[in-house]
């Protein structure tokens, strides 16, 4: 493992450059760089989401993810290095089939909204997405592990699950998107 950050401004990077944790330097707006910073603002995210009130399983949840984040960027700054444990996408694997268990089925579309909570934990879900999008870019070009890209996947449809049990915690419910064709189905039934 690299060595750990003592001065924070080097200026080491003011070339356009970045040190990765194996000592090699590369540009800021490489691949790898790119998905390394699409994990540490997802991360971010997920801090921000800790800081609303959230049901004790769900927080100590994502307060794991954020450790596992933490690994999977560890591993993209080291190329060939594996800190990401398939154990850890089993973790979200099974946390999605006790969370998705809990609620009902989805009948419509919802949209990113609720409560603050959930319109957070949406937002997460995005940059997951963007993340994971990132993460696949990058094993295009490079070698990686499928570990990261499965973690992320993973993450970004509990993400979408726990704003669904988020909007529920205080008899809250999932804000519908009002589509024509559920309008029209309604109309229909009213006759």
């Amino acid at each position: 493992m690299g060595k750990r950050l003592t001065q924070i401004a080097t200026r080491t990077g003011d070339d356009g450059t970045t040190g990765l944790g194996d000592n090699t330097r590369v540009a800021k707006d490489s691949l790898r760089i790119t998905a390394i910073g699409e994990v540490d603002e997802l991360n971010s995210h997920l801090g921000l989401l800790l800081c609303e009130p959230l049901p004790a399983e769900v927080r100590e949840l994502l307060v794991d993810v954020q450790h596992q984040l933490f690994n999977l960027g560890g591993e993209l700054s080291i190329p060939g290095f594996e800190l990401l444990k398939p154990e850890a996408v089993l973790q979200l694997d099974q946390a999605l089939a006790d969370h998705n268990a809990q609620l009902p089925r989805l009948a419509e579309f919802i949209l990113p909204a609720g409560t603050r909570a959930a319109a957070q934990a949406h937002v997460c879900r995005t940059v997951a997405r963007r993340a994971e999008r990132a993460v696949v870019a990058l094993g295009r070009a490079e070698a990686v592990r499928e570990a990261p890209r499965h973690y992320l996947n993973r993450l970004s449809d509990l993400l979408f699950v726990l704003a669904r049990v988020v909007n529920r915690m205080d008899g809250g419910d999932d804000v519908y998107w009002k589509s024509e064709r559920l309008a029209r189905a309604e109309g229909d039934s009213a006759d």
